[in-house]
């Protein structure tokens, strides 16, 4: 019964905060705090429309310094306002260059600074890769990764791809792992009960004296941690 309303209700949300983001854009061209008013302007309205109670625990992600790679698992097309509220300063998120055709929002994602990479195009991809280590090293700006590469709404964590673990290790710059819990599956858009949402953000993993051979360690090593809080947070979900 709600769920007519609330979709209707979202998309106008959407296209509102995507015509203020591109104005904001318009204003402030590429500067890499916008992504994190963008995703301010997506996730506070949209959190109450779909019934999400956000409790994040993120002092490890906001005491960081801008400069670092995050990573965090992906779960489904609502992460945006659901992510949105723990964005840091400073911080730009690698995606797909598909989402450049999405009227309005490929717009606000190409003005807020974000890297749009041709996963189909190896040589666009690495020079693209390049471009996000200047940035890390140089800007004093973070980069957002989701490391599964897709949407997973699945218990396990999927097997990470390396591209942020590259970055990490090519710039010398920190990792630091933010974990959500099991909401996708949850998530009852013809409801109004409202579905807790816990995000914990993880110590910052350091690269110092890493090279390219250690990125499968320290794969692995990133998603244990992940795995591991994300059942932590579930256990305590359920205890309530």
């Amino acid at each position: 019964m709600l769920f007519i309303p609330r979709m209707l209700l979202l998309g106008v949300h959407f296209i509102l905060a995507s015509l203020v983001g591109v104005v904001i854009g318009l204003c402030r061209p590429f500067n890499p705090d916008n992504s994190r008013l963008y995703a301010r302007l997506y996730a506070w309205p949209s959190s109450w429309l779909l019934r999400l109670k956000i409790e994040a625990e993120v002092g490890p992600l906001f005491d960081q310094p801008p400069g670092c790679v995050i990573i965090a698992n992906h779960q489904s097309n609502h992460d945006l306002f659901v992510l949105g509220h723990v964005v840091p300063p400073r911080t730009v998120c690698v995606g797909k260059k598909s989402l450049g055709w999405i009227p309005l929002f490929g717009q606000l994602f190409w003005l807020g600074g974000n890297v749009l990479v041709d996963r189909g195009n190896a040589y666009q991809a690495r020079r693209a890769m390049q471009l996000t280590t200047r940035t890390l090293q140089e800007k004093h700006t973070s980069i957002w990764i989701f490391p599964e590469g897709t949407r997973n709404p699945e218990e396990q964590l999927h097997p990470f791809k390396k591209g942020a673990f590259h970055m990490a290790i090519e710039a010398g710059v920190p990792i630091v792992p933010v974990c959500v819990s099991r909401y996708a599956r949850r998530l009852n858009l013809n409801g109004w009960r409202r579905e807790k949402v816990m995000i914990r953000s993880l110590p910052p993993i350091s690269t110092t004296g890493m090279t390219q051979q250690d990125i499968p360690a320290l794969m692995e090593q990133c998603r244990t941690q992940m795995q591991t809080c994300i059942d932590l947070m579930e256990r305590e979900r359920q205890r309530g």
